[in-house]
């Protein structure tokens, strides 16, 4: 599937799937419906869509999304998320990636979108990366904490199973970054983490 994108959105990003997005893959189940928010080239509409999933991978950069024609399990919509109306009408999602993306008046529509047991998976810069380069603008840099708020001001709250925030290495260089896994409070208690290697 690599072959099918030219250039990622993100000079910064390379074509494989975050990596918080994949040790937190499992928390989506098999099949489900997900929803990639502003998906750019579809890094991650590619890696869930091979896992089984029924992918919307949304973005307003046309070109981007016609790498994405023809993938296998993959829908992609046109649409500005900034301008205009919420473009989902009352759909709901299994899950939600959201990747290098922050626009906070769709945070409502997100909680809103998401299925009661369903998953969020949220990464992107925060206050302190002006620091280190772009983006360096208030407007898209989460303040400290900002991702446990927005899953705390779910009704009732989203599940936090995990959150991590500082300076991270991203493709290379050093970043702010904040990130969340959180399920819909509908998710079983306690959800199943992975199992992990000992030694």
């Amino acid at each position: 599937m690599r072959s099918r994108v030219d250039t990622p959105s993100n000079p910064h990003i390379g074509l494989a799937p975050s990596r918080w997005m994949s040790h937190y893959a499992y928390l989506v189940p098999a099949g489900a419906r997900i929803l990639d928010l502003a998906c750019g080239y579809g890094r991650h509409a590619l890696y869930f869509a091979a896992r089984g999933a029924s992918v919307v991978a949304v973005d307003r950069d046309a070109a981007a999304l016609a790498t994405l024609t023809g993938a296998p399990g993959i829908e992609t919509r046109l649409a500005d998320l900034e301008a205009g109306p919420w473009p989902f009408g009352d759909e709901r999602f299994d899950a939600i990636v959201v990747s290098h993306y922050l626009h906070r008046p769709l945070f409502t529509n997100l909680r809103a979108a998401l299925a009661a047991d369903g998953t969020l998976l949220y990464e992107t810069f925060a206050l302190g990366n002006e620091a280190y380069g772009r983006p360096s603008n208030p407007d898209f840099l989460l303040r400290a904490g900002e991702l446990l708020a927005f899953a705390a001001a779910a009704t009732p709250p989203m599940t936090v199973v995990a959150f991590e925030q500082g300076v991270a290495d991203v493709a290379g260089r050093p970043a702010v970054t904040q990130r969340l896994a959180a399920v819909g409070p509908a998710r079983a208690w306690p959800p199943a983490l992975p199992s992990r290697p000992t030694g």
